[in-house]
């Protein structure tokens, strides 16, 4: 049985493997500085002086999680020696490859009371963005993920730890990962799956997939959200990813329809959600409108879209709201009911306002697609968006034995694009179980 030294070691080397660069030197606080300025310089192909230097420092080393994720999102107008202004960046979006990964061990860090060594840790750009917690095999990985806690309380703060956003516990045999928040829980630490919900629980395996350098940078960089409303980040669960994934594809080669079959209380907001986030960078999507029934908005969506994104949602009853958004060429995201775009398409002159988007490739996500999507409203919204792209999101399609007017989710909607059903969700612990108790039969 490997002990944990063995295992950082055997980690290492399938990283190196994978693209990283290993810096053994990269072990204290001044170290991890001068690397990140290196790295920075060369991602921006300039040279910082110390002045530039200290601007660039100053803007990185405030604020909580949340506002580190934005600003290395974003970019930093830097006032040069020579009176010009130019913006850093740091992080490459458009190819994650000319971005640069460093794999670093036990990297030593100071705190008022303790020293803690971390065992490893990923680098982009000279940040340090995923920490790794290794347990020899048998240990219960709980013990991995209650050392992280310690370093959060004694070590992290302060430092350019504060910028790690994915944390990873492994013994080896299972391998977890989670998002990095205020308050930490055991229950949301997820394992990564394929796309047909197989558990990827191996370290090294786990390494091929998740840890290889395009899909890590492009996974923080586009599948971690940022919740405005709660300033919190929240990582997608695979089957979250892989729906978002297969949609964003479909709309990128094709004009198909399709549905997502994810069992009820899996997230689908916060999956259509990001879904339409990305829908919006898609230079030919003009639109994309995410249609909920009326009373799910009251309830529900409302509340949670306005958390990831303040204001997003207009939940007034009045259809002339939807118009003026559906008008505006500016306003990318739409989140409506179901009823509301119905008035809108009936009444001539309203339509006349948005009649430019007729031809225009609009992409609709239906919320619970199995509900009110098989009558006049779904033609109506079909003849009159042309070139449309439906999606459906539910927990209950309907199939041929509980056919709707002889009409099926797959022929209203097309391909099944991704499934996590409720027996995904109960082995994965996402929901309880059901409790079977035999009691013999009943007599009248």
């Amino acid at each position: 049985m490997p002990s944990e030294y063995v295992l950082e070691n055997n980690l290492i080397k399938k990283l190196q493997n994978l693209g990283y660069q290993y810096v053994p030197e990269l072990n204290s606080s001044d170290a991890l500085l001068e690397n990140l300025k290196e790295k920075l310089e060369q991602l921006n192909s300039t040279y910082f002086s110390d002045r530039e230097w200290k601007q660039i420092l100053n803007y990185l080393n405030s604020g909580e999680i949340f506002d580190r994720a934005l600003k290395i999102r974003d970019r930093f107008v830097l006032h040069r020696d020579n009176s010009t202004q130019v913006h850093i960046i740091f992080f490459n979006p458009k190819d994650y490859l000319k971005n640069s990964f460093q794999v670093a061990h036990q990297i030593e860090q100071k705190g008022p009371q303790y020293l803690n060594r971390y065992d490893v840790t990923l680098l982009i750009n000279g940040i340090p963005l995923v920490q790794i917690e290794l347990k020899k095999p048998g240990v219960e990985m709980k013990e991995a993920f209650n050392q992280i806690i310690r370093y959060k309380k004694h070590t992290f703060s302060g430092t350019l730890f504060d910028f790690v956003e994915l944390f990873i516990i492994s013994n080896g045999v299972n391998t977890k990962y989670f998002v990095n928040n205020k308050t930490l829980k055991f229950y949301n630490t997820f394992y990564w799956t394929t796309e047909d919900n197989k558990k990827i629980s191996n370290l090294m395996d786990f390494a091929d997939v998740f840890l290889n350098p395009k899909f890590l940078a492009e996974y923080i960089y586009k599948f971690i959200v940022l919740a405005k409303g709660r300033r919190q980040l929240f990582a997608l669960r695979p089957y979250q990813y892989y729906a978002s994934r297969r949609i964003l594809e479909r709309v990128k080669t094709s004009n198909d329809f399709g549905y997502i079959w994810h069992t009820t209380g899996s997230g689908k907001t916060l999956t259509a959600f990001k879904t339409a986030q990305l829908l919006q960078e898609v230079p030919e999507v003009k639109k994309v409108l995410f249609v909920v029934d009326r009373r799910d908005l009251d309830i529900q969506t409302t509340d949670e879209f306005n958390k990831f994104s303040p204001g997003s949602v207009d939940a007034t009853t009045h259809t002339g709201k939807l118009v003026e958004q559906l008008a505006d060429s500016n306003k990318k995201l739409i989140v409506t009911t179901l009823q509301k775009l119905d008035k809108a398409l009936k009444n001539p002159n309203h339509t006349k306002r948005f009649i430019n988007l007729q031809n225009q490739k609009v992409v609709i996500i239906f919320d619970e697609c199995h509900r009110s999507q098989f009558g006049a409203t779904h033609a109506a919204i079909r003849r009159f968006f042309k070139r449309a792209q439906l999606f459906g999101f539910t927990g209950t399609p309907i199939f041929a034995q509980n056919a709707i007017d002889n009409k099926t989710t797959a022929q209203l909607f097309g391909k099944c694009l991704h499934k996590y059903i409720i027996t995904n969700a109960i082995d994965d612990g996402n929901v309880l179980g059901f409790a079977v108790e035999y009691i013999g039969k009943y007599r009248e």
